[in-house]
């Protein structure tokens, strides 16, 4: 579980950065609301992602709910600043797909801590 959540450590380390690209990209164009709004999400996930990868915990359910917030802000940014930049979708329905996803990773967020919370209080 080690390499895994180090894994998210780099991915959420790109995510970052490329939230703070599409950031400064969004700022100093025209029509760069997609680029703002992938920048947000890339970076609120990226942080909360990263968050949960280096807790103390690393469960697998923590680890599974960190990859579904930081794929799913990726697939949502990049499908939001590929349509900005380029004129065209990822694939058609990337975006509520990615946003799916991310909605998945905060509800199994909450499951894990349920679960951890429970096995703390049987565990004396």
């Amino acid at each position: 579980m080690k390499s895994w959540a180090m894994a998210l450590v780099i991915a959420t380390g790109l995510m970052g950065a490329a939230g703070v690209a599409a950031g400064a990209a969004g700022a100093h164009s025209a029509g760069g609301g997609n680029l703002q709004t992938a920048s947000l999400y890339l970076l609120v996930h990226a942080a909360a992602a990263a968050a949960i990868a280096l807790n103390i915990w690393r469960s697998m359910l923590f680890l599974a709910s960190a990859s579904l917030l930081a794929g799913g802000a990726t697939l949502f940014a990049g499908d939001l600043s590929l349509r900005t930049l380029a004129g065209t979708p990822l694939f058609p329905m990337a975006a509520p797909g990615g946003g799916m996803i991310m909605i998945a990773g905060w509800l199994l967020l909450a499951i894990s801590g349920a679960v951890h919370i429970g096995q703390k209080s049987s565990n004396p």
